[in-house]
C-alpha cells in the first residue's frame, strides 16, 4: 500500500495584504482539505501593519497544522521571499498559495495524486472572484491552461503555461534550476520556461482547484511600461536559454509586448479571448 509522501505548503504576506483574507486562506489550505499538509511555511515579506501581524500570530498559535513563520527584515519581492522559504519547507513536495486566494477542500488530494504519478509540477485551473468565493453571483471567469504536457510545452513558448497560485512542485527542481529569479511580476513564468527546459513534467488539472481574487485594478496591474521592461527581459531570457526561437522571441515581443501597452478593457477582452483558446488543450 503506497503511504502519502509529506508536504509543505508556501505563502506570503506582505504590507498589502488583509488580515481576514490570510485568515480565510490559511483555513482553506489546512483544517478546510481532504488532505492535510505536513507543514506551512508562511514567509512575512518585509514590516506589515499591526492587524495583520496579529492574524499571522493568531494562525501561527492556533492553527492545526504547524505554521513556521519566517520574517525578512525588508520587502523583497514575491520571487525572492518564496525563495527564502524554499529553504525552509522540510519537505521534497510544495504546495504554493497566495495570501488572498481560497484552496478548493479537494485541492491537495487531486494534485498530489498526479505528483505521485510521476508529475513533477501540477497546476489546474481556476475560478476568479472579487469578495466572497461561495457566493454564486460572485462567480467569475474559470481559467483554463494547457492540460497535456505536449501541449503545455508547446503553449509555453509564447504563453504562461501554468497558474502559479494553483502550483504544486518538487523542491529539488525548482531549486536546481535557480529557484525564483527578480523579474518583476514574471518570475513564475521565467521559472516555468526553465524548469521545461530541464525536462520536468508539467500537467495540468481541468478542474478548478483555486479560487482567484481579483480586486481592483487587476488588469490595469497587468500592462505599463514598467511590466513592459519586464517581458522584453523574460524574452530575452528565454531566447538566450534556447527556450524560443529567433522568430518566436520577434513575435513574442511583438504581440505580448504591445499587449503591456493596450488600455485596460482591451487587455481585458485579449487575455480572455487566448484562455478561450487555450482551454482543454
Amino acid at each position: 500500500m503506497r503511504s502519502d509522501p509529506p508536504f509543505s505548503v508556501l505563502m506570503a504576506c506582505y504590507h498589502g495584504d488583509e488580515p481576514d483574507q490570510l485568515r480565510d486562506s490559511i483555513r482553506s489550505v489546512t483544517v478546510d482539505q481532504t488532505r492535510r499538509p505536513d507543514e506551512v511555511v508562511l514567509v512575512v515579506d518585509g514590516p506589515i501593519p499591526d492587524a495583520l501581524d496579529a492574524e499571522v500570530l493568531h494562525s501561527y498559535r492556533t492553527s492545526h497544522v504547524p505554521i513556521v513563520v519566517h520574517r525578512l527584515s525588508a520587502n523583497r519581492c514575491l520571487g525572492l521571499a518564496l525563495n527564502a522559504g524554499l529553504e525552509i519547507c522540510r519537505h521534497e513536495i510544495v504546495a504554493r498559495q497566495d495570501a488572498d486566494d481560497i484552496a478548493m477542500p479537494e485541492r491537495f488530494e487531486r494534485q498530489l495524486e498526479a505528483i505521485e504519478d510521476g508529475a513533477d509540477v501540477v497546476g489546474s485551473a481556476l475560478r476568479e472572484f472579487t469578495t466572497d468565493p461561495d457566493d454564486p453571483t460572485d462567480a467569475g471567469v474559470v481559467r483554463t491552461p494547457p492540460l497535456r504536457p505536449e501541449a503545455i510545452s508547446k503553449d509555453a513558448r509564447f504563453a504562461q503555461p501554468i497558474f502559479h497560485p494553483t502550483v504544486v512542485y518538487r523542491r529539488s527542481l525548482v531549486q536546481g534550476v535557480g529557484g525564483y529569479e527578480d523579474l518583476p511580476s514574471l518570475e513564475d513564468y521565467w521559472l516555468f520556461a526553465r524548469l521545461i527546459h530541464a525536462g520536468a513534467r508539467f500537467v495540468n488539472i481541468a478542474e478548478p482547484l483555486v479560487a482567484y481574487r481579483i480586486g481592483a485594478g487587476a488588469y490595469a496591474r497587468r500592462g505599463g511600461t514598467r511590466l513592459l521592461r519586464s517581458e522584453i527581459e523574460l524574452q530575452r531570457r528565454m531566447r538566450r536559454l534556447g527556450f524560443t526561437s529567433p522568430a518566436q522571441f520577434v513575435r513574442n515581443v511583438a504581440v505580448r509586448g504591445g499587449y503591456r501597452l493596450v488600455p485596460e478593457e482591451l487587455r481585458r477582452t485579449a487575455y480572455r479571448r487566448i484562455l478561450a483558446q487555450r482551454a482543454h488543450r
